[in-house]
């Protein structure tokens, strides 16, 4: 065979590879993946934010919804804590969940009060009746430096089949808005309503504390929250 023949041998087998690969070379256009999604329930339009009712949200994948924010809402619906259950007064506020808590109602100030009360719903925190009583009075003073201990009410009563201890103090409050490492404030005029259920799964607190005038006007508001108290 010819040099020439050759070369055209070898330009016509390199052209058929070429046109080969050109041909059976292309791809097919790939999907661009799109993020997935995950749903949350959603109020439908009108009703009030974290309802849990209603339509759907989109959320991205590897992300979380947020928690719906606690915010106060109105009270007068069933409680429980342990086992009893109890209904709070309609004009109480339900506060945000706070740590060792079963419940936190917020109580509106009465008319000539800068702020109003809170109270504080615990179960099972330990130490008794006679030894919480105790600390609850050591947590105010007197303003003329007599023990607080003489002045405070106690009362032991039976509500419903439930042993219950209540107690009742006005002075300085000094465990108001302690910080973790600082110092107690003191609160003048303040008024303590305290009452302790005995239960058979362990007692059942209720500390309510917020300036005289707006705890005096609670009282009839807790002795009802006492009453319904039930299994």
């Amino acid at each position: 065979m010819s040099l020439i023949s050759s070369n055209r041998f070898y330009l016509l087998f390199t052209a058929i590879l070429l046109f080969s690969v050109a041909c059976g070379g292309s791809q097919q256009p790939q999907p661009v993946e799109q993020p997935e999604t995950t749903s949350i329930r959603q109020p439908p339009a009108g009703a009030p934010a974290g309802s849990g009712a209603g339509g759907t949200i989109a959320v991205g994948h590897g992300e979380s919804a947020a928690p719906p924010s606690s915010m106060p809402m109105m009270g007068g619906g069933a409680s429980a804590a342990g086992s009893i259950n109890w209904t709070a007064p309609p004009k109480w506020q339900t506060g945000p969940e706070k740590p060792m808590r079963a419940a936190t109602y917020l109580i509106p100030a009465a008319p000539g009060d800068n702020e109003g009360g809170e109270c504080a719903v615990f179960k099972d925190i330990g130490g008794g009746v006679s030894a919480n009583i105790d600390r609850w009075i050591s947590q105010f003073d007197q303003p003329d430096g007599s023990p607080s201990k003489a002045k405070a009410k106690q009362k032991q009563e039976t509500i419903n089949g439930f042993s219950v201890t209540t107690v009742e103090l006005t002075g300085v409050y000094t465990a108001g808005g302690m910080a973790m490492g600082g110092a107690p404030s003191r609160k003048p005029g303040y008024r303590l309503l305290g009452a302790i259920v005995e239960t058979g799964s362990g007692e059942v607190f209720f500390k309510i504390t917020g300036p005289d005038k707006t705890i005096a006007a609670a009282q009839s508001d807790f002795q009802t929250l006492l009453k319904s108290i039930k299994n």
